[in-house]
């Protein structure tokens, strides 16, 4: 077994589907950077942003969480807070990887978007999906090769999330008759909170729209490595300010195990997943080199809504693991004073 403290860290981000109600909610305002990072995504929501924090904190939201105007922002912002969060202990990332709008979080923590520039962005999106059909997204127990018979008719594989772990993503009627295909053939499949099918063809009328807003703004060479889940490797600089990369996100199929595949063979590696719901690092502990003892995966927030202790437990756990290999490759400096849980 690889000592951890040669393990280089990542931190993973995860994205829509991930939220749920209150997530992440036991830290605002007791996490102080976690607090201000929120913060400083909603408010420059305005009102729309205010109803949203209203929303997240609440028992039962006046808006559900699978509604685009709620998992949009808070997903991203729950994202980009736990980064910051992560970072403000020391930690020194080796690199970054996030699955759909957690790449988009990754992005901003590598400087490649401004963050003002990042919430314009994921709130023009949000904007212009809701002129789109309705539909929604799968997730199949099953590998990518086998669900090829349930394509057409806009439906198409989504995400790859793991060998038998695929998102069949497309409009409602034709999602629906795919739903009960899969009933019929003994498939299990569940289906995500969401009810915008993002990476399928649905989004296209929206590309150009956003392809031209993504051309004013200032893009950056990545300060750390950002690993695309599009491209299954490191983000290149054409790639990193090109609009039309950018612009094409919604569209595209998000290839996470190919990705992490390749994070695991350019070294060993601690991944943190920095984000709710425990999904990403469910799905690395299932790696060999995971398994194997090579690589290892911290989560900093538990896998459901369990109550704001839950969420202040966690976070301490994670903390003191990843504070427990002070002095090592991937530590970097420690603050001087910790935020307190």
């Amino acid at each position: 077994m690889t000592p951890l403290h040669r393990c280089s860290v990542v931190l993973m981000f995860p994205g829509t589907g991930a939220q749920h109600t209150q997530m992440a909610a036991g830290l605002y305002g007791h996490e102080a950077v976690f607090t201000d990072a929120v913060d400083s995504v909603l408010t420059r929501l305005g009102a729309e942003g205010e109803a949203a924090r209203a929303d997240w904190l609440a028992e039962r939201p006046a808006v559900p969480m699978e509604a685009d105007i709620r998992s949009a922002p808070l997903l991203f912002a729950v994202d980009y807070a736990m980064g910051r969060l992560v970072e403000s202990w020391g930690v020194r990332p080796a690199a970054y990887l996030g699955h759909s709008m957690g790449e988009f979080a990754g992005a901003v923590l590598a400087g490649v978007f401004r963050l003002d520039d990042a919430v314009r962005l994921l709130w023009e999106r949000v904007r212009r999906q809701r002129t789109t059909p309705a539909g929604g997204m799968l997730a199949v127990a099953a590998a990518r090769e086998e669900l090829t018979g349930y394509l057409g008719s806009g439906v198409v594989v989504g995400a790859v999330n793991a060998p038998r772990h695929t998102v069949l993503s497309g409009p409602e009627a034709p999602l629906d008759a795919v739903a009960r295909r899969l009933t019929a053939d003994g498939l299990t499949y569940r289906r995500l909170a969401t009810r915008t099918p993002y990476h399928s063809p649905v989004l296209t009328p929206l590309v150009a729209e956003t392809e031209a807003l993504v051309r004013e703004l200032p893009l950056s060479l990545p300060s750390t490595p950002l690993y695309s889940a599009y491209t299954t490797r490191p983000l290149s600089a054409p790639e990193a300010t090109g609009a039309a990369f950018w612009a094409g996100q919604p569209t595209a199929p998000v290839l996470f195990w190919p990705t992490l595949e390749r994070v695991l063979d350019d070294g060993d590696r601690l991944l943190v997943e920095a984000g709710p719901a425990q999904s990403l690092a469910v799905i690395a502990r299932g790696h060999p080199a995971v398994r194997s003892g090579r690589s290892a995966v911290v989560a900093t927030l538990p896998p459901r809504a369990l109550g704001p202790e839950e969420d202040r437990r966690t976070v301490r756990a994670a903390r003191e693991l990843l504070l427990g290999q002070a002095g090592a490759d991937h530590s970097g400096r420690l603050p001087v004073a910790l935020p307190a849980s």
